[in-house]
């Protein structure tokens, strides 16, 4: 994960996961929306995995 994708997923972390697919997106998006620190996490966990 590069610099660039770490910030944007702390600053809009559906951003981050625009290329995991739209599952990963939506699961992103409901997790920001109930709160911004669950969203991050999902973020840099789905960037950190295996693509």
């Amino acid at each position: 994960m590069g610099l660039l994708r770490a910030i944007i997923c702390i600053i809009f972390p559906p951003l981050a996961v625009i290329d995991r697919g739209c599952g990963a997106i939506l699961l992103v998006l409901l997790l920001t929306l109930c709160g911004w620190v669950p969203g991050v996490i999902a973020a840099i966990v789905f960037n950190t995995g295996k693509s």
